[in-house]
């Protein structure tokens, strides 16, 4: 995440903050996560982006097939 960061928004102005989730805690707290293990070896997070404003979740992308790009890509999003 720290390197797309980097890339996306090397000076670190645009305002949107990368964060991973490598426990997968967060994802599953918000019940985003799938079971991949026949595909990936193990449960994954869905595909999702979230909007938030002030701490608070103000919309969620959340990719209907758990990994496309038809909701949640920047362009959908911003």
């Amino acid at each position: 995440m720290k390197a797309w960061g980097k890339t996306l928004d090397p000076s670190g102005s645009s305002g949107i903050r990368f964060l991973g989730d490598p426990s997968l805690a967060f994802t599953k707290a918000l019940d985003l996560s799938f079971d991949g293990a026949s595909i990936f070896g193990g449960d994954r997070s869905k595909r999702y982006a979230l909007l938030i404003e002030d701490g608070a979740v103000k919309e969620a992308h959340v990719e209907s097939d758990n990994t496309g790009l038809n909701v949640s890509a920047a362009d959908k999003v911003l």
